[in-house]
């Protein structure tokens, strides 16, 4: 039976004999994707405000401030993960097992959602979205889940291209009908992008 380690470790491996895999545009550098632990926190919320920054820049939906006692909860849920390159956090996103506010009927606990996708500046453009896939495909399954769903805000035709290019269809765009439950960005954009990738 695998421990959380051995399973991070090996959710980040391209075969059975290198725990590692090489970066598409570092090609002398690997990363390990593991959960993230209290002391990661603040790099979170780092990660976060830059972020918020390209967002902006980007002149897109902006995420909101999150408190770092969210980000603590989720880390001791472990649902939060990380992709470290040489000692540290190259990308960071969010898991979860139940999201009926986004995806309504849909949301049959056979999935696990991803959110808030947050990349160190200093590694953009190595396109971490495939490494997240395959990691999530093999945690999926070793939940015993079907799908990997995703969603973003807004018609953001960039975000679209990029998922789908990753192996995600495009079920298209939802407008939601109860986001009070959600972060404030859900309530300002209510119109939603929705994805899905079956695990096998």
């Amino acid at each position: 039976m695998k421990t959380k380690s051995d399973f991070a470790l090996s959710g980040a491996s391209t075969d059975n004999s290198n725990s590692d895999m090489t970066l598409a545009r570092e090609s002398n550098k690997k990363f390990v994707i593991k959960n993230c632990s209290l002391a990661d926190a603040d790099s979170i919320l780092a990660l976060y405000d830059s972020a918020v920054s390209l967002q902006t820049q980007k002149n897109t939906v902006v995420w909101p401030t999150f408190e770092k006692s969210f980000i603590e909860k989720e880390i001791e849920e472990e649902r939060q993960w990380k992709l470290m390159v040489d000692g540290q956090i190259a990308c960071n996103w969010a898991i979860t097992f139940s999201d009926k506010e986004i995806w309504t009927e849909r949301d049959k606990n056979d999935s696990i959602y991803i959110h808030r996708i947050a990349t160190n500046p200093s590694h953009r453009g190595n396109r971490f979205i495939d490494a997240i896939v395959s990691w999530a495909r093999e945690y999926a399954r070793s939940k015993g889940k079907r799908y990997v769903r995703l969603d973003t805000l807004g018609n953001n035709t960039r975000l679209i291209q990029h998922y789908t290019s990753a192996g995600f269809e495009f079920l298209g765009i939802f407008r939601l009908d109860n986001t009070q439950g959600l972060p404030a960005h859900y309530q300002e954009e209510p119109n939603c992008c929705l994805f899905e990738m079956p695990v096998n």
